[in-house]
């Protein structure tokens, strides 16, 4: 080869994440995105096989594109974003995949290094503007680990490493600096090329642990599961069903980010801790990193509670204080099976609350159907639009197995959910923004399943519309986008009364800093980035053929979205 046609880090670097079973980047390109360039459009004449790039003009989208991409193809995404700047429009999104133990890989580029002296050295004023003494600072306190590539070392390695942190327990995204340079640079030969799975084997539970906790089980009246993300993987939601069902264990899926448990299931105790908190006598967390609100609910003095997590200390929150009186560290999966044979032994002879349990059960989800069909009957005429309206026309229109992202826009109660995987929802971190971006990429993981993302008036805004529409037109990706519009920040609104439930705001014709009036016209953007079955819906008669309709049109690949009136409630 050349000195310009031998192959450069760059190359490399693309041919690894190749190798190590990465299909898509999610990139926003700057200046130093030049050796990136180059080894693209160098491929069509290789044997070398590259991820898939899309372009994605905004950050916030492509994090959470990779953000919806993992939670339902189970395999991490790399995003590629603009020195310091792009990195800052990242922070929103990395946010939300370190709270939520998502795997991503964000490779920063990073302004050039030297001033003269080479070819990829600085030639533009940004490349001075940009610079910062320590870029990875600003990502450090959310990422496992960070690290800027330097010249000499073999690239392979460092993908190695970045995706190997990234997919060991508990998982979450890893942060690279690339500079131009060291990218344009020949490539260095790797000391060893082996290919093997992504991670290290995560941590089996103690088993005198577990042996602990299935006898405070066995010897318990009203044990109780609490859980917000133990479904994760297919094989733990199947194992969390079979325990459940087979020892009459109350499943209380607080602050769910995953569907835990079918909403069918007999021991499916909703989504509401409060009213069994008090109740339990043993208390098993089960990977939740805020079982309850100490301030709303808090367990008996009595209470026996079981923290079961592949980080049950969750050692990256600054300060968390829950009761705990056992520890057991260990992947979800591995802790549910061994925990069911535990207690098929711990339980021979004895039926503590086991028929009273399922009697319950039964009372309550019968109970619970009768609030249900009553609360439909009385919110189907109700104007502004009520969320159990609308969650009731999803359920009669979706697939059963179509995919609902919710940010703020439809609670899961409401939702009849009944397969693995087919919801995502409540963001610990709170950034905005997810919802659009995560839907897209459920879609690129799931291309022949429906993907509907009901999101608020302020996370469409915060989920920047127009990229995200230009994305599922460029890429041919069509799903249902129903934005709730209650033409508020209610989270403000419900912040404030919690605070002050009789103060002067409580008693304002308008408080201060919550409205999103004048509320814009939403079904009309799409049309800015290709267009797509579009309606703003104000009466509830009308929903449930909106819906229809808008399904129809994602069903045969064209995009939509619906502008539906929900209205401010307290």
């Amino acid at each position: 080869m050349t000195p310009d046609t031998q192959q450069i880090a760059a190359e490399a670097y693309l041919t690894r994440l190749a190798e190590r079973g990465i299909d898509y980047v999610f990139a926003n390109a700057g200046t130093d995105f030049a050796p990136i360039v180059e080894a693209l459009s160098r491929s069509p004449g290789s044997n070398r096989k590259y991820p898939k790039f899309i372009t994605v003009p905004h950050e916030n989208v492509a994090m959470a594109m990779a953000h919806g991409y993992y939670r339902i193809a189970g395999k991490p995404a790399v995003v590629m974003c603009h020195v310091t700047v792009g990195t800052a429009n990242c922070i929103n999104g990395l946010m939300n995949a370190t709270r939520d133990n998502v795997p991503i890989i964000l490779a920063a580029g990073r302004t050039p290094l030297t001033e003269t002296g080479h070819k990829a050295s600085r030639q533009r004023s940004i490349h001075w503007g940009q610079e910062a003494f320590d870029q990875g600072g600003m990502v450090r306190q959310f990422v496992k680990w960070d690290y800027e590539f330097h010249a000499g070392q073999p690239v392979e390695a460092l993908v190695d490493r970045a995706l190997d942190i990234a997919m060991s327990e508990p998982r979450g995204p890893v942060y690279l600096t690339l500079p131009r340079e060291v990218l344009c640079d020949p490539a260095v030969r790797p000391r060893r090329d082996n290919v093997r799975p992504l991670g290290a084997a995560a941590p089996a539970p103690s088993q005198a642990a577990i042996e602990e906790a299935a006898q405070a089980i066995a010897n318990a009246e009203f044990p109780l599961i609490v859980t917000s993300a133990a479904g994760r993987s297919p094989a733990a939601f199947d194992a969390l069903a079979r325990l459940a069902e087979a020892f009459a264990l109350p499943v209380v899926q607080s602050e769910a980010r995953d569907l835990n448990l079918a909403s069918d299931h007999p021991m499916n105790f909703g989504f509401d801790i409060g009213p069994w908190l008090p109740k339990a006598d043993v208390i098993v967390v089960l990977d939740a990193a805020v079982p309850w609100i100490p301030r709303a609910a808090q367990p008996s003095r009595n209470a026996k509670v079981i923290h079961i997590s592949p980080d049950p200390l969750l050692v990256s929150y600054p300060f968390r204080d829950f009761e705990a009186d056992l520890l057991i560290t260990g992947e979800v999966h591995a802790a549910v099976t061994m925990l069911h044979a535990a207690l098929q032994n711990a339980t021979k002879g004895k039926s503590n609350g086991v028929g009273t349990r399922r009697k319950l059960a039964a009372e309550l989800h019968a109970d619970r159907d009768d609030k249900r069909k009553k609360l439909i009957e009385t919110a189907k005429n109700q104007m502004p639009i009520h969320p159990a309206w609308l969650g009731a026309c999803l359920n009669a229109a979706k697939a059963k197995d179509a995919i609902i992202v919710s940010e703020l826009g439809v609670p899961a109660a409401q939702l009849d959910l009944n397969h693995h995987g087919t919801f995502m929802g409540n963001m610990l971190a709170g950034g905005l923004g997810m919802g659009l971006g995560a839907a897209l990429g459920a879609k690129l993981a799931a291309p022949g399943r429906e993907v509907i993302a009901v999101v608020g008036d302020g996370s469409y805004m915060f989920g920047n519309p127009l990229p995200f529409h230009y994305v599922a037109n460029a890429e041919n990706l069509p799903t249902l986008t129903i934005i709730a519009n209650n033409q508020s920040w209610h989270a403000v609104r419900r912040a404030t009364l919690d605070v002050y439930p009789d103060g002067d705001a409580s008693k304002a014709n308008i408080m201060p800093l919550t409205e999103l009036k004048p509320s814009p016209s939403f079904e009309k953007i799409i049309d800015a980035a290709g267009g797509g079955y579009a309606r703003k819906v104000e009466n509830p008669a009308d929903l449930p053929a909106a819906i229809e309709k808008a399904l129809d049109a994602v069903r045969s690949g064209t995009p939509a979205v619906l502008n539906v009136a929900t209205g401010a409630r307290s």
